[in-house]
């Protein structure tokens, strides 16, 4: 008898938990913002809330079919930004963040999967404001992260992005430092910055 008890209590908890867990995975986590409400903007290109770095909505493309990337992830925000401020469409429009920086092109060269020219995180130029620049993966987010140049100085950079985390803001400041003719932004994930030609 106590262990028929033992199980039922346990199948009770278990059952109780995916619920539980289920519900907080479809609600929004933010106590002021739910998915795809505007939380900034560049440009008059806007910025939305997408809640965990994980979460997806669907695919959003152009009228004459290019593909933007899935609502409401970084990589959606900065190709929709290319797009409709730049009128840019890259060649290859599928990968994740992290994808957008190619190991085997040398600083300043041309990266053609994305038409853009590619700058490593110790280059001989400096990021400026419309770059991209793309973060490595980690044990959190396999996929990286990608975001816009919004303001450059002397000493840091400021970028903006979509689809940070529940409660990161949209805008942050990095450290940018110069030594040897050589620019370096100071967070050991950035692989470095992308250019319109």
């Amino acid at each position: 008898m106590k262990k028929q008890y033992i199980i039922v209590l346990a199948l009770i908890l278990i059952t109780s938990s995916y619920f539980i867990y289920s519900s907080v995975q479809n609600s929004s986590p933010h106590p002021i913002y739910k998915f795809g409400d505007v939380v900034d903007s560049l440009n008059g290109v806007y910025v939305y809330y997408n809640g965990r770095v994980s979460h997806t909505g669907e695919r959003n493309t152009t009228k004459d079919g290019y593909n933007i990337g899935l609502k409401y992830q970084c990589v959606e925000f900065v190709k929709r930004y290319y797009y409709e401020y730049y009128r840019h469409k890259m060649p290859d429009t599928y990968g994740n963040a992290r994808d957008f920086f190619d190991a085997k092109v040398n600083d300043g060269e041309l990266n053609t999967a994305r038409n853009l020219l590619q700058f490593s995180n110790h280059s001989k130029l400096k990021p400026k404001v419309g770059d991209l620049i793309i973060l490595d993966g980690h044990w959190g987010n396999k996929y990286g992260h990608v975001a816009i140049v919004c303001s450059v100085t002397q000493s840091n950079i400021s970028i903006i992005q979509q689809n940070p985390g529940v409660f990161d803001k949209s805008r942050v400041e990095m450290e940018l430092d110069s030594a040897n003719s050589k620019f370096e932004v100071k967070n050991s994930m950035v692989l470095g910055w992308l250019r319109k030609k």
